[in-house]
């Protein structure tokens, strides 16, 4: 009887025991996990946190060239920054510039990844992987050499495409030399250098799909059309989400291409939010009022993609 109640006693005190293990041995893989996920965030709070709260207090003063010399001359000026740029005609007509090039090239740089990323999934066309490194080799080509040799392709008198303009017997166009032609011109540029990267993010998920469902609608007599309207836009949802997202968000960061093919001309048609932005902190030192454009920027695109989310949310695309 004895030993009867020694074993009890001893079952009760391991069974007592082991909450208190377990509870220990979360705690030890919770410090560890923490531990590993610790580098990248000192790096994230390093390089990102702080710099963008620096910003934000940056744009609440009216920090110029003379501050760099002497922090004493920064003063504290509020929401100066943000009342002068919202009167400022030269920021609401980059606004408009950057609108309109995301209006446009949005669609048309998805489209075109799509459409390439869809023709190179079927079987039938031959030597694909060629087919990919040729259209992602303008991603990862350095952009200044690039529009450098668009500019020449858009010359006009000795530009490729003027020459095939005149051969169909109209007048040659100074694409960049216009303020009506200077952006589609700058999107066509656009489009075709960064259309590769997508391509590659919508080819990766349309091999995902099930064949079957494909097989299934050509058995229901589902044209190419019905198959990729009913098949493939359902299931590559998700990801045409995020690609529009991204997509948004370069559109609306323009610099590099107008900097380079126009300098912002020809009458300020081509200046976008950033190149704004470029002038003012580092043509005017008006370091302060720079700031206020790229946190006035930041709540744009930030807008832009709740407005996506709920679109794509309320459409299905995602739960």
């Amino acid at each position: 009887m004895t030993d009867v109640r020694l074993n009890m006693a001893k079952v009760e005190a391991e069974a007592a025991a082991r909450p208190r293990r377990r509870a220990g041995g979360f705690r030890t893989r919770e410090r560890a996990a923490w531990g590993f996920v610790a580098p990248a965030l000192i790096a994230i709070a390093v390089f990102f946190a702080v710099p963008v709260f620096a910003a934000l207090l940056l744009s609440l003063t009216d920090f110029d060239i003379y501050a760099l010399a002497d922090l004493n001359n920064v003063r504290f000026i509020g929401l100066q920054n943000y009342e002068r740029l919202f009167a400022n005609p030269l920021f609401w007509g980059a606004m408009k510039n950057t609108g309109l090039f995301a209006v446009l090239g949005v669609p048309l740089s998805i489209a075109a990844s799509l459409a390439a990323a869809v023709i190179l999934n079927a079987r039938v066309v031959k030597w694909r992987p060629l087919w990919r490194v040729i259209f992602f080799a303008p991603f990862v080509t350095t952009l200044v050499a690039t529009a450098v040799l668009w500019n020449y392709l858009l010359h006009t008198r000795y530009g490729i495409i003027n020459w095939a303009v005149s051969s169909l017997g109209l007048p040659p166009v100074d694409w960049l030399g216009q303020p009506g032609t200077s952006i589609p011109a700058i999107l066509m540029f656009v489009v075709w250098k960064i259309f590769g990267y997508n391509m590659l993010i919508f080819l990766a998920v349309l091999q995902t799909v099930p064949d079957d469902l494909y097989e299934a609608a050509r058995i229901d007599g589902a044209g190419a059309w019905k198959r990729f309207t009913n098949v493939t836009l359902p299931a590559i949802a998700p990801t045409l989400l995020l690609v529009s997202i991204i997509s948004v968000a370069s559109f609306f960061q323009l610099f590099a291409e107008p900097y380079v093919m126009t300098q912002g001309g020809p009458a300020q048609s081509t200046v976008t939010v950033l190149y704004f932005m470029y002038e003012e902190g580092f043509k005017w030192w008006n370091l302060g009022s720079a700031s206020a454009v790229a946190f006035v920027l930041f709540v744009c695109i930030l807008a832009v993609t709740l407005v996506q989310l709920a679109v794509a949310k309320r459409m299905g695309a995602y739960e």
